[in-house]
């Protein structure tokens, strides 16, 4: 994220207890793999017991019958070792998947209560970052490398133990062995998360450039930007390598090293049972059972150097998740939030209103604007680039919190209000129209899931937009494509304005909604709007001089504040500033159609 903050996040202290409640509602299945891992280290470790028995009373003894029977002790132990083996791995891989999924969840519930202020400060591509690649690695290592750590854990105990009741000698040999072992896995391990955090961050910074760069292609293609792009690319890939490179090196450090520890301590121990044995302290079945313990040990501490490195980069991820999902969430419902009288009439008030965008407090964006408008009042608002149109149309549906002033909705301050209630009574067709990867069926009803398909094709027609929709080949199940790259920019709109008439809510706002028509849709579209717009509060963002002669009021604004009100007529003879827009935007767009 080019600003988002990072917060310190302690692996004992935070990742652990997070990861933890997601694994809460499935304790049972985390208890039974637990159990069939113990049953599993339990059982492998009962083999070096087999393997003794075989030595000292099947090959030394000779006994053929004794044989058989603890070969087939062996084939039972070993049943029991794959059964075990298989519930486990089964139980913690479906965890594994289970809790990512819970996780994707939680994390995108809460990216959904964010305000557009962390989205106009963060790169999106980061975020789908977090979202997917590290949900990835924590599935893996909670599915995968957690469990093999943690058998490995329970195996190298078990195995200690063993060694001990087979020769305390050799034991104490071998722990001196075992912190010589432990420094490197401490000492690297944690050099290995950091890097892994740092791999992880670099990682984002290319999904956020592949996002960027793949969603606006026809920006890219039409400058010839391409070359300079594969560059940036390549450098941020790079980059990406750079991180990996120390990383890589330190976990191969690691697990190298722990391996020479290991089995130079095994072989050296084995070198001083060997002398036992022909001395005639200890029996050969019980040099080769410690001896089976021994690399039992061996292997399990170096399982566990191997998969603490993966282990170290899934909190790295779940560090830069847990980030995420505690951003704090701005626009929240008040404890005990007002309720709107119904049906919901549209008056508002602006009550002394001034705002400024949090990530640019020194620049007043409204000054103290004092605006009532009726319910049912047409109001078109003009004036320049930067008067604060569009922020009024935000505070309008509270995508920010105000740092002075009121706003109400018939006589109700909007910030007592549940959000999702508040803007349930705005309809809104945005300039650019929003529209999804979808239908065309679902595009229109996506601010009304339960309209039937009568009623999606009904608000098409007054849109003017049915009879495109039937040309298309799937007609109404049309699959549209991303940001409906398959429409025109006409079409894109008469779908937005059919979206609008089919929500049906109470105070409108239109962003310039007939501005990507041509003559012919502009005049039909004008005519749904006009049956759209009766009875309700209508908000209308103009350009054009057609749009503003038949509002009730124009609003003038200019740098934040409210400068003249009234009719064209009026406004055409009072207001300098409207009278430069009219000639400048105004006519020149109308005698462009």
């Amino acid at each position: 994220m080019n600003s988002s903050p990072k917060h310190s996040v302690n692996f004992a202290q935070a990742v652990l207890p997070w990861l933890a409640d997601f694994l809460v509602p499935y304790r049972w299945r985390v208890a039974a793999a637990m159990l069939f891992l113990l049953i599993g280290a339990l059982a492998w470790l009962a083999l070096g017991q087999g393997v003794r028995l075989l030595v000292d009373e099947g090959f030394v003894g000779g006994n053929a019958g004794r044989l058989n029977s603890i070969i087939l002790l062996i084939l039972v132990i070993t049943c029991v070792s794959a059964t075990a083996v298989f519930s486990r791995f089964y139980l913690m891989t479906w965890l594994g998947e289970r809790v990512s999924a819970d996780i994707r969840n939680h994390v995108y519930q809460h990216m959904l209560k964010l305000s557009p202020a962390f989205y106009s400060e963060t790169r999106t591509g980061e975020v789908i970052s977090r979202f997917t690649a590290d949900t990835t690695v924590l599935q893996t290592v909670v599915g995968s490398s957690f469990s093999m750590a943690l058998r490995s854990f329970v195996t190298a105990i078990g195995g200690l133990l063993m060694m001990a009741f087979t020769s305390l000698k050799m034991t104490a040999l071998v722990s001196i062995a075992v912190p010589l072992v432990l420094v490197p896995i401490f000492v690297l391990g944690r050099k290995v998360r950091r890097m892994a955090r740092a791999s992880q961050d670099r990682l984002a910074d290319i999904g956020a450039h592949v996002d960027e760069s793949l969603h606006e292609i026809h920006t890219v293609q039409a400058y010839g930007h391409e070359s300079l792009d594969q560059q940036l690319f390549a450098d941020k890939i790079e980059q990406v390598m750079a991180a990996a490179k120390q990383r890589i090196f330190y976990r191969a450090l690691l697990i190298g090293l722990v391996m020479l520890l290991s089995i130079s301590a095994v072989t050296l121990v084995g070198w001083a049972g060997a002398l036992d044995v022909l001395a005639g302290r200890i029996s050969a079945g019980e040099l080769t059972a410690f001896l089976f313990y021994a690399v039992v040990v061996a292997g399990a501490v170096a399982t566990i150097s191997e998969v603490i490195g993966e282990i170290q980069r899934a909190a790295g991820a779940t560090e830069r998740l847990i980030e995420l999902s505690n951003m704090p969430v701005e626009i929240t419902a008040p404890v005990a939030a007002a309720q709107l009288t119904k049906p919901v009439a549209g008056s508002l008030l602006f009550d002394d209103v001034s705002f400024y965008y949090p990530q640019v407090p020194d620049s007043t964006v409204l000054q103290q604007l004092k605006l009532h408008i009726n319910a049912g009042e047409r109001v078109a608002l003009v004036g320049p680039s930067g008067a604060g149109k569009t922020t009024l149309f935000q505070l309008l549906q509270r995508f920010y919190n105000l740092p002075i002033g009121r706003i109400l909705l018939d006589g109700i301050d909007i910030s007592t209000l549940d959000p999702a209630e508040l803007r349930a009574q705005f309809a809104l067709v945005p300039q650019d129209a929003v529209i999804f990867a979808s239908s065309v069926l679902e595009n229109v009803r996506y601010g009304r899931p339960d309209a039937s398909e009568q009623q999606v094709i009904a608000a098409c027609k007054a849109a003017e937009a049915d009879e495109f929709i039937q040309q298309l080949a799937g007609g109404y199940q049309s699959q549209l494509g991303e940001r409906g790259v398959r429409l025109s920019g006409g079409q894109k709109q008469r779908i937005a304005i059919a979206r609008a008439l089919l929500a049906d809510r109470p105070v409108l706002l239109l962003d310039e909604a007939t501005s990507a028509l041509d003559a012919a849709s502009e005049h039909y579209v004008k005519q749904a709007l006009e049956h759209l717009m009766q009875g309700k509060t209508t908000l209308i963002i103009a350009h054009r001089l057609s749009t503003v002669l038949h509002a009730d009021r124009i609003l003038v604004l200019d740098k934040g504040k409210l400068i003249a009100s009234g009719k064209h007529s009026e406004l055409m003879h009072s207001c300098p500033l409207y009278q430069q827009l009219a000639a400048l935007q105004f006519l020149k767009a109308d005698s462009a159609d």
